[in-house]
């Protein structure tokens, strides 16, 4: 793998604590040079995975991602600064990644990763590490990998919980084996909904970086087999074995899925979140009412009653005045306070949870209802920037 494959001067004293350990070398750092890994997400696990491959010196390292910096990123998302806020995140990364190590080559692929591309774009690399934040993301990354033979470095994390793995399915079980659905739609909320640790990305990204390095240096007992199960609050690290299932839709004894499939149609939900910047349900304009429309309507003076479906920590962020805090976990059991004939507003953080609210009371029968478009963060943009954006 590393034939012809040589270390300038430069490299080896970059590289020098990586070549007097014996597990590695001369001979182990000239394969992570030879080697390649692509990245799926410039995000909060992507930024430390890309970071500590680039160190290592990782000689190819590819980077799939279409979004741009956002300031509710920096928490986290660590090879982003202040000064990116805008630009997309692959230039971002890029730029980073070459200022810690000039020496490595780093593609960027600015584009959505779907069924399409997929394979295309996962065929030229020797470890594939996931670092999305949806299923039908992952549910294709975990296929596409299964059919080309590649290793799938797995990680995930929400408030303060991460997981980490290896899928692998010519050596073990692989993801679907695990999760062979995925749950119903809005059941598992996002980060943007339910919030992440800024350092839990870090410790699981950095579990991502070591088992893809293992991988490359053929060393160690990779996470194939195991799922890492992490708790910050706990600081605990307990193991589940996993097996591989011979009934596996996609790698077990008679697949029954061997093409990649629609993974939006699959998991139901889009294939990327977009919770940070507005809803994904799609209700049709006449459930929906604007900010300024809203507002107009309510310096009208018509009696509307606006409810607000977030946490109670999110409404101690900020909240719109005179609004009424009804948590979506608890709107089954508080319908009582709820008159079918009032004029109701919902309204969340960006307009996803609130659909999600507003289809179930239609399902209860009422009728007199609308959803604020894009939520609380759109009526702080548009109508009152004294409520802050979070």
């Amino acid at each position: 793998m590393n034939d012809g494959v040589t270390l300038s001067h430069e490299e080896i004293r970059r590289y020098s604590r990586h070549l007097i350990m014996p597990e590695v070398g001369m001979a182990g750092q000239k394969r992570l040079k030879a080697a390649s890994v692509l990245l799926i997400g410039a995000g909060g696990l992507g930024s430390p995975v890309a970071m500590y491959l680039t160190a290592a010196g990782v000689g190819r390292i590819g980077l799939v991602d279409y979004d741009v910096v956002d300031y509710t990123n920096l928490q986290r998302q660590i090879i982003h600064g202040t000064s990116a806020v805008g630009r997309p995140k692959l230039e971002s990364a890029k730029a980073r990644m070459l200022d810690i190590n000039p020496h490595v080559r780093v593609d960027a692929y600015n584009v959505p990763l779907d069924s399409s591309n997929a394979l295309e774009i996962l065929a030229p690399y020797d470890v594939i590490v996931d670092g999305t934040d949806n299923f039908p993301t992952r549910y294709l990354t975990n296929d596409a990998c299964v059919f080309l033979g590649k290793p799938n470095v797995y990680g995930s994390i929400f408030r303060f919980e991460g997981q980490a793995s290896v899928f692998w399915a010519q050596k073990g079980p692989c993801y679907r084996c695990l999760f062979p659905a995925p749950p119903p739609p809005g059941l598992v909320p996002s980060c943007a909904e339910g919030g992440v640790l800024g350092v839990l990305p870090g410790t699981i990204g950095a579990i991502q970086a070591t088992e893809a390095i293992k991988l490359l240096l053929g060393t160690g007992e990779p996470l194939i087999g195991r799922l890492l199960l992490y708790d910050a609050l706990a600081m605990t690290f307990d193991f589940v074995q996993l097996r591989k299932n011979p009934k596996c839709p996609v790698c077990g004894e008679h697949p029954t899925i061997t093409e990649l499939i629609d993974y939006e149609e699959f998991c139901g939900v889009p294939g990327h979140d977009r919770s940070e910047y507005g809803g994904d349900e799609d209700l049709g304009p006449e459930w929906e009412i604007t900010p300024r429309e809203l507002k107009a309507r309510l310096d009208a003076g018509e009696p509307i009653t606006i409810v607000d479906v977030r946490e109670p920590h999110e409404w101690d962020i900020s909240h719109i005045e005179g609004a009424r805090l009804i948590p979506k976990g608890t709107l089954a059991e508080r319908l009582g306070e709820l008159n079918t004939a009032e004029e109701i507003v919902l309204q969340c953080k960006t307009g996803g949870r609130s659909a999600q609210a507003l289809k179930f009371l239609r399902d209860m029968g009422y009728r007199k209802l609308k959803n604020l478009k894009g939520g609380i963060n759109a009526w702080a943009r548009e109508v009152d920037p004294e409520v802050p954006v979070y």
